[in-house]
């Protein structure tokens, strides 16, 4: 069904039917604020990386040689990724080699790598929302704000930059177990 779906849209964008890429656009696009928020970016950047790769799979399309081998969720994702992996290494916020990456994973295992990443960050997101304060705030600050021990402690009046620490420590374990509670629970 799902190849016939895809058959079907290659056929009505070759035919320029904006109805066809409306709903092309439509389908996969919460794919791809997904994978592009999971990796340091905001939905605009999704939304601007998305654009990018139905302009390319449309031109693709256009042409009388193009023969769809995959998915058109796969080739879109395939695209959406390489164009983020190089859009972080331009902002300097990936380190690796895109080519490196790539050959790790076949495109299809990467989406059930995605998703399985997306029940875990959901997870996470729960245990986090659980915490409660101050707990939340020093986890945050520490490991997504990057503040430094000394500026968490004057921030939640501490008494030296130890005392901090091991509250961070505790905190840190009591998130532990909600993720590990948490997520045993959507398994």
């Amino acid at each position: 069904m799902a190849y016939y779906f895809d058959e079907l849209i290659v056929s009505e964008i070759r035919k320029k039917n904006e109805g066809a890429l409306r709903e092309l656009y439509k389908t996969h696009y919460p794919m791809i604020v997904n994978l592009v928020c999971t990796n340091s970016g905001s939905e605009q950047e999704a939304k601007d990386i998305y654009q990018e790769a139905i302009m390319a799979f449309y031109d693709r399309a256009q042409q009388a040689d193009f023969i769809l081998t995959c998915k058109i969720k796969t080739y879109l994702y395939a695209v959406c990724r390489r164009l983020w992996l190089k859009r972080l290494h331009a902002k300097k916020r990936f380190h690796g080699s895109i080519e490196e990456t790539e050959s790790f994973l076949g495109v299809d295992q990467e989406v059930a790598s995605a998703e399985e990443k997306e029940k875990q960050f959901d997870s996470m997101e729960d245990a986090l929302n659980k915490l409660g304060e101050p707990c939340r705030s020093i986890i945050e600050d520490f490991y997504i704000h990057d503040l430094s021990m000394e500026t968490i402690r004057e921030k939640f009046g501490y008494t030296n930059a130890d005392n901090a620490k091991n509250q961070k420590y505790k905190c840190l374990q009591r998130l532990k177990k909600l993720f590990f509670d948490g997520y045993k629970e959507i398994e």
